[in-house]
């Protein structure tokens, strides 16, 4: 199965992927978790990638593609692959079609995680991410067992740049206006599964697993 995981910042996709993966035995592609270990390995490209992000813009092209690239030649992609945060615009969308062409596959669906403007923003800014393992809490839906604290490994939880009000409005609209083309691209290929995103975590769940058995 190779599915592309769609849906604003916000929308739960990396909650929803880490539970899909399990159940389906693929793996995760974020390129969200490989931008910000480079940023916290100082590399070129995460200097490039927190430049775009803390401005709540997308990381442009020509930083994410190569990376994809690589990734998707892997053998652990083989049997397929879970795709989280990538493409978001059409132009993405055509090099990766390129991209699988080389490899001889394509995707099976595209799951698009819908949520109103109004709860992005609260689950955007109450975010909280650990500063030693990554792991991500929320104030309000996701809170640590100690305040501040990763229940994982103890590490600080901080607030990213990004995740302030302002920027994470700015993020939203920026997502939206360039991404509307990319849903009806995947709509043009008969590939889109629309879901409810405001529903509870497991709600949402259930609807994804659903679908994809629907066809898969």
């Amino acid at each position: 199965m190779r599915v592309l995981l769609m849906g604003p910042p916000g929308a739960g996709k990396g909650t929803q992927a880490e539970k899909l993966v399990d159940r389906f035995n693929i793996p995760h592609i974020s390129t969200g978790d490989m931008f910000r270990s480079a940023i916290k390995e100082g590399t070129e490209l995460g200097k490039k990638a927190k430049e775009f992000m803390d401005q709540g813009k997308l990381v442009p092209d020509e930083v994410t593609i190569g990376i994809v690239k690589e990734r998707l030649e892997q053998s652990d992609c083989e049997k397929g692959f879970l795709l989280d945060g990538f493409p978001r615009t059409t132009a993405q969308a055509e090099a990766l079609d390129g991209i699988l062409a080389e490899l001889k596959i394509e995707l099976d669906a595209v799951v698009d995680i819908q949520v109103s403007r109004e709860k992005l923003l609260e689950r955007l800014t109450g975010r909280r991410v650990c500063k030693d393992c990554g792991s991500a809490y929320h104030v309000v839906f996701n809170p640590s067992e100690q305040d501040g604290k990763c229940n994982k490994c103890g590490g600080e939880l901080y607030q990213r740049s990004d995740d302030n009000e302002e920027t994470a409005a700015k993020r939203l609209d920026v997502y939206t206006e360039q991404t509307e083309p990319l849903i009806r691209y995947y709509q043009d290929q008969g590939k889109l599964i629309e879901i409810n995103g405001d529903q509870p975590m497991e709600a949402v769940l259930a609807d994804v697993v659903r679908l994809l058995g629907r066809d898969f």
